[in-house]
Formats: C-alpha cells, sequence, structure tokens
C-alpha cells in the first residue's frame, strides 16, 4: 500500500503565502503522477494541480498564476507553493497519488483564508 502524509496547512490572512508538502511511501512505481485536490463544505471535490513523473502538470483555471506544483522523485515527495490565497481558496486540501488507475488519497489539510 501507499501511504500520503501531508503537511502545511493552516490559517492564512488573505494575499498571504502556504506551501503544503505530501510525502509518499510505500509500494511507489517510478512512474506515477501525484496531484492536489480541494473540497469547500457543500461542494464536490475538484482538481487544483497535479504533476507526472515526467514533471507535465496540470493546474486549475481558478489557481493559475497563484498556485504551483512541484516534485521530488528523490524524497517522493509533492508540494503545493500557494500565493495570494483569497478567501475561496479555503477548504479541506487532500493530496492524491496515482498508479495507472489506482489512487492513493492523504488525509487532508484544512486551509482557511480569514482576515
Amino acid at each position: 500500500q501507499v501511504q500520503l502524509v501531508e503537511s502545511g496547512g493552516g490559517l492564512v490572512q488573505p494575499g498571504g503565502s502556504l506551501t503544503l508538502s505530501c510525502a509518499a511511501s510505500g509500494r511507489i512505481s517510478r512512474n506515477y503522477r501525484m496531484g492536489w485536490y480541494r473540497q469547500a463544505p457543500g461542494k464536490q471535490r475538484e482538481l487544483v494541480a497535479e504533476i507526472t513523473s515526467g514533471g507535465n502538470t496540470n493546474i486549475a483555471d481558478s489557481v493559475k498564476g497563484r498556485f504551483t506544483i512541484s516534485r521530488d522523485n528523490t524524497k517522493n515527495t509533492a508540494y503545493l507553493q500557494m500565493n495570494s490565497l483569497k478567501f475561496e481558496d479555503t477548504a479541506v486540501y487532500y493530496c492524491n497519488l496515482k498508479i495507472l488507475f489506482q489512487a492513493y488519497w492523504g488525509q487532508g489539510t484544512q486551509v482557511t483564508v480569514s482576515s
């Protein structure tokens, strides 16, 4: 099994920055993609950003120019750098790892943007 451990969530003021990290461990193949999803109360979970093993990225329009996803394959860790945070960014953020069609999820970490 694959385990995902997230860190970095918390409270931040509008316009501020926050960095999330997700460390993966367990049986991980060489080729896998990692991503960040978020879910606000009453809304469905949505993709924020994802990155392939080769470094190709897919970023949601709502966060383009503000969020950056990266990964360190040596550490099996993905990062989400969030800048210029807005109230609407408040959500539970989940780390995701996919190997073929098998998906693994982190426990989720709360990000709250409040003045």
